[in-house]
């Protein structure tokens, strides 16, 4: 009574003070305990024992740094039930200090005891009694500890797992991370944040492993390791806790319920001596590693660790099953996977163990090794046997094993056989599930259904062949071009024995032409790849039809996905697509000759991948034609402004005064006009016989006028063209008239003396000009800056005293010049001294003769008169 009032009172306050320490957090490093169990002949490292029984031999050995300070004892006890208190034998001390201790204890378990708990104390006066006091007083209480510590570190075994395996995955790759979580979650039985996947890629996996709480599902093992906590209030305690802020927020709050509670039950324990500290175990291979929610005492009171072993109970086999029943898995491939599930102990802890894929077929026993891989889901090849295999053949009858029914047994050459899974669980042998091999190639392949397939868009297609577990790799190859990969997966929705002779396919084609091409598949075990050939068609292709003007030689496509489109058929002419000015809705077509339709109705499309459509003609009457007989530019000269003469034939001042004169075959429309625009068809404007700036000559000619600057202001340049457009809009063909050019208005030209480097021009719109040059080749010119704006600029003095030259930024690959007004002279050279006049009879230099001014040449007058500006004349071009 004495000890339960102590108890109560005094750790009244250590309960408050826990809960609060981090919400329970298990992360701090506890002391190693090394233990190894001997059943019978056989010895395993504690992390391969999931439960002890009767007669089993513990060895404890405390792992211990060398330069250990304190004294700690580890104290073993055994329990039979909450109301039954354990005899005073059941309890063994162990001096860890004491070198009788040093190389390890052993312990048999008691054949009645139900529960076995570890301690580990500091050494004081009196210290294993009290203990033991503690323990038969209130047995219950450290059963449920037991129970809790044990299903707390299950718990946290599968969750580390899960929290590993992810922080591998590429943090920016969201197809993988979910691939991974769904995976990984599905054979550890675990229930990651859905939220987590509502926030950015980047985000996904910090969410999953840091602030996300996997919800553990069933174990697979039901009730039988500990029933505390897989069903009634404990497991809604923990759901409930791992919502909660305070819960959900730490990395270990999947279990958090089993924690709080197992805090509470050690509060009750506490003595004036003693306060007791929960364990969570991490086993690895004989050693416990512990993890601590808080730091330990060795002031009073003075702390106890407790430390829960495997429950003493009967072993319940793993009830592993595959993951599809209709799966086949691969012989041939190196990296073999079996996807099993419904045990996440075997994933997640070191408890089953030596396990081993038997092949059912005649000939000599093979068995493969296999090892548990929770990212694949399931049991993998193992590329060495971690360890020797239990030298017990008795085990194989063991009566824990479970009864299979006789399987087929086949022989090397059959496509599939069959393959057992046997192993241990602990000491007990068992016996799983039955999966069907396939041990040699797939062949006879072949594309399921009259499926096309379409260039420029993702496909999906279904083939079949005998036997499509071993398919490595498929591509789409057309042995030109880099392959394209080609992913897959058995198809689900078929049945029978179909089930596992087909894949389905997602062929990737936004990238692809349209053509001849295979798929490309590769074999595990094989170098050789299997082809079956397939046609990429362009796809979400419309022909609506084909206009054309008789006898022209240009015609427009119409309808959709027409960018595939090679050419056409129209009577005898072949017609390509114009290098331009064509879309996905439209495709101009030119041919070298004009094509009288006659009777054609129909034309013959011809597409990239080789297919031909065939389109209906709208034949409609010719187009309207001229032909231009002569052209002249009459310059207008600016008042004031010193002439500019361009540099070639074809330039057109955009101030100058157009005349030209077409003709046509036919009597010429008075209905028809002359549409006249740039190149660019920014600009255009129409000429007409009613604007009166269209009239006729005769019946057939008709002499045009257009004056560039007044029809489309200052702001035009580039090539000029003109087209006869019929009334109803039908146009004719374009034809070049020349290039329309802007010119400065220059009015003053001055050079101060003949040597000076630089001249000065004044004037308006300096911006048109793109470089002003001495001579012709522009050696040292004066670039115009982009936008100038002022009135004057400088510019390189005329290397022959009279020309400027220009290049004009509306055709700067003319060079246009100017003539001075006013001639720069060039210096006559000074005679070159001779030696005896400028040396005195002395040897001195001779003085400096008197300088005489220069004599007026009367041919020459000492100021040009100004010129006026000339009209050059109008000629043709």
């Amino acid at each position: 009574m004495k000890f339960s009032k102590v108890a109560a009172c005094s750790f009244a306050a250590l309960l408050a003070v826990t809960l609060r320490a981090d919400n329970a957090r298990f992360d701090l490093v506890g002391p190693k305990i090394d233990v190894r169990v001997t059943r019978g002949t056989i010895t395993l490292p504690i992390a391969e024992v999931p439960n002890l029984q009767g007669g089993d031999k513990i060895w404890v050995k405390a792992d211990l740094p060398a330069s250990q300070a304190n004294h700690l004892l580890i104290i073993v006890t055994f329990l039979r039930g909450t109301t039954n208190a354990p005899p005073d034998d059941w309890f063994t001390k162990i001096e860890t200090w004491d070198k009788k201790t040093a190389e390890g204890t052993t312990i048999t378990v008691p054949a009645e005891a139900e529960q076995a708990i570890l301690f580990v104390a500091p050494e004081t006066g009196g210290d294993f009694n009290t203990l033991r006091s503690a323990v038969k007083g209130k047995p219950g209480l450290f059963i449920r500890a037991d129970v809790d510590l044990n299903e707390a570190s299950f718990e946290q075994q599968r969750i580390e797992r899960y929290l590993a395996a992810m922080k591998t995955v590429p943090q920016n790759d969201q197809k993988a991370i979910q691939d991974r979580s769904a995976k990984l979650a599905s054979t550890l039985a675990l229930k990651p944040n859905a939220d987590c996947f509502k926030q950015s890629v980047e985000q996904q996996v910090n969410c999953l492993t840091q602030s996300s709480a996997p919800v553990l599902l069933d174990d697979g093992h039901g009730q039988s390791i500990a029933e505390s906590l897989s069903t009634g209030p404990s497991s809604d305690f923990i759901n409930a806790a791992s919502y909660t802020q305070p819960g959900g927020a730490g990395l270990y709050s999947a279990y958090v319920g089993a924690v709080v509670d197992l805090v509470h039950l050690v509060t009750l324990m506490h003595t004036a001596q003693y306060q007791y500290i929960p364990a969570i175990s991490f086993p690895q291979g004989s050693t416990l590693n512990l993890k601590l929610n808080a730091p330990p005492s060795f002031h009073k009171p003075e702390s106890v660790i407790v430390i829960g072993l495997p429950a003493i109970q009967k072993t319940k086999l793993p009830p592993l099953h595959p993951h599809d029943i209709n799966q086949v898995a691969c012989l041939l491939q190196p990296r073999m996977i079996l996807p099993l599930e419904g045990a996440p102990l075997v994933f997640s802890t070191s408890f089953a163990h030596d396990l081993v894929l038997h092949l059912n077929r005649t000939g000599a026993a093979t068995d493969i090794p296999l090892t548990p891989e929770a990212f694949e889901g399931g049991l993998i090849v193992a590329k060495e046997k971690q360890r020797e295999s239990l030298q017990d053949t008795k085990r194989h009858d063991d009566s824990a094993a479970a009864a299979k029914t006789d399987v087929k047994i086949g022989t090397s050459s059959d496509l599939t056989i069959t393959g057992t899974v046997r192993g241990y669980f602990g000491f007990d042998s068992f016996e799983g599930p039955t999966l069907t091999l396939q041990q040699v190639d797939g062949k006879n392949w072949k594309i399921v259904g009259d499926t096309q397939l379409l260039a420029g868009q993702d496909n999906h297609l279904t083939i079949k062949g005998d036997g499509t577990a071993c398919v490595e790799h498929i591509a789409l190859s057309n042995n030109k071009d880099k392959d394209v990969e080609v992913t897959f997966k058995p198809a689900g929705t078929n049945e029978g024995k179909d089930a596992n002779n087909t894949l389905d396919l997602e062929v990737p084609l936004k990238k692809v032409q349209p053509g001849g091409y295979s798929l490309a598949i590769q074999q595990y075990g094989s170098s050789d790849k299997n082809n079956v050939p397939l046609t990429a068609y362009t796809g979400d292709i419309h022909l609506e039809g084909i206009k054309i003007h008789q006898g022209d030689n240009k015609a427009i496509l119409t309808g959709a996905g027409l960018k595939d489109v090679v050419s056409a058929q129209i009577a005898d002419q072949a017609f390509t697509p114009a290098p331009s000015g064509n879309d996905d809705k439209t495709v101009h077509l030119d041919a070298k000759a004009g094509v009288s339709l006659g009777e054609s109705k129909d034309a013959t499309v011809k597409l990239k991948d080789g297919r031909t459509m065939t389109v209906k003609i709208s034949a409609e009457g010719a187009r309207p034609a001229l032909t231009l007989l002569s052209f002249n530019d009459t310059p207008t000269q600016q008042s004031g402004a010193i002439p500019i003469s361009l540099g070639m034939k074809d330039e057109i001042p955009i101030s100058s005064k157009l005349t030209f004169v077409v003709q046509t075959k036919e009597v010429f429309p008075r209905t028809q006009t002359v549409e006249v625009s740039t190149g660019s068809g920014l600009v255009h404007t129409s000429l007409s016989i009613a604007a009166s700036n269209l009239i006729l000559q005769d019946e057939h000619t008709a002499i045009a006028t257009l004056n560039p600057l007044t029809a489309f202001g200052q702001s035009a340049f580039g090539k000029l063209q003109m087209r006869p457009v019929a009334e109803d809009g039908t146009s004719g063909d374009w034809t070049s008239l020349g290039t329309l050019v802007r010119t400065p208005q220059i009015t003053v030209i001055r050079c101060t003396t003949p040597d000076a480097p630089t001249c000065t021009v004044e004037g308006t719109n300096m911006f048109l000009v793109q470089s002003f040059g001495a001579d012709k080749d522009f050696a040292k010119p004066a670039e115009v800056p982009t936008g100038f704006a002022e009135s004057t600029f400088s510019v390189p003095t005329p290397a022959d005293g009279k020309t400027l030259y220009l290049k004009l930024r509306d055709n700067p690959d003319a060079v246009a010049t100017m003539t001075l007004p006013t001639p720069v002279e060039n210096p006559a050279p000074a005679p070159a001294p001779s030696p005896d006049s400028n040396t005195a009879p002395d040897g001195h230099p001779a003085p400096a003769p008197q300088s005489q001014p220069p004599t007026p040449d009367p041919a020459k007058p000492s100021t040009p008169p100004a010129q006026p500006p000339t009209e050059a004349p109008v000629t043709p071009k």
